[in-house]
């Protein structure tokens, strides 16, 4: 079994409770999935998001996420930077994970690499927090109940749990390896089955697992175990940052920095300025060079 933090029963309840509390203000009411909304509340919060895919080396896990803060005349700005070489159910689990450190104000400037963060108490509460906020434990533990009449799957064989989960992951978009610790974390199954589960190669689409999901919903699936690649953002942030240019919330080189992120540059919004190559290069190699630091 993964040697993973254990949280204990308040920090486990103070987590479902912010987790509920949020999910509530967001407008996400009973058994109503935040899946691929969840990047439409970034807006919404006014987070802006910065996409950019940034390969692993030497097998070395990139980073999943970053939190970041920028103060320009007076007004903070909040970014969550998305590796969207990675998959994009991770992609969103990430996102959630760094609405937590949003939250609360923990570890910022922020970040993640989802899979080297089982050791960390700060970091197993984001990655419990992003759990419960995409799938609650109490609509987790219904839908199980409704399903197989009892709240315990200990009896239930290794295809059939295997079958549930994909049906999980394709109505609620959280990541494989994350819903098979869901279910552990609620007592529905044991260790043996836990650790069963956990070895699979989810990422196989032409393994057991991988046929079922393709057979469940082929275009959900797919798209859940496909990194995006995405360097980019929502049109309505791209308008934020325009704007806080021309009101003088952040100067020039500020606004051609970010526009930079995006691959974009000022004269594709009708203001002209110079850039260098050598600019360009720098900021191509941004996260490259942040995550490296880092590690």
């Amino acid at each position: 079994m993964n040697n993973f933090v254990v949280l204990d029963e308040f920090q486990i309840e103070k987590i479902r409770k912010l987790a509920s509390e949020k999910r509530l203000a967001l407008g996400f009411v009973g058994e109503t999935p935040i899946a691929n909304d969840i990047f439409m509340i970034l807006d919404n919060m006014n987070i802006i998001l910065l996409e950019y895919p940034i390969e692993s080396e030497n097998n070395k896990p990139a980073f999943s996420a970053a939190l970041m803060y920028s103060e320009e005349g007076g007004q903070k700005l909040v970014f969550i930077g998305l590796n969207t070489a990675d998959f994009f159910d991770k992609q969103i689990f990430a996102t959630a994970h760094e609405l937590y450190h949003f939250y609360t104000k923990t570890g910022t400037p922020h970040i993640s690499r989802l899979d080297n963060e089982n050791n960390d108490a700060i970091e197993a509460q984001a990655n419990r927090f992003a759990a419960e906020f995409l799938l609650p434990k109490n609509i987790l533990e219904s839908i199980i109940l409704r399903e197989f009449k009892t709240s315990s799957l200990l009896k239930v064989q290794s295809k059939t749990l295997m079958r549930f989960i994909a049906r999980l992951q394709c109505t609620w978009w959280l990541p494989y390896h994350s819903l098979v610790k869901r279910l552990k974390e609620i007592g529905a199954i044991s260790d043996k089955q836990y650790e069963t589960l956990y070895s699979i190669d989810e990422r196989d689409l032409e393994g057991e697992y991988g046929r079922m999901g393709r057979a469940i919903n082929e275009d959900v699936f797919l798209k859940l175990n496909t990194p995006t690649n995405r360097i980019g953002t929502s049109p309505k942030e791209i308008e934020v940052i325009i704007r806080n240019f021309e009101d003088d919330i952040i100067n020039e080189d500020t606004f051609i920095d970010t526009l930079l992120l995006f691959g974009k540059k000022p004269d594709d919004f009708g203001y002209e300025s110079g850039v260098s190559q050598e600019d360009i290069d720098e900021f191509n190699v941004f996260f490259n060079r942040k995550s490296n630091d880092e590690g």
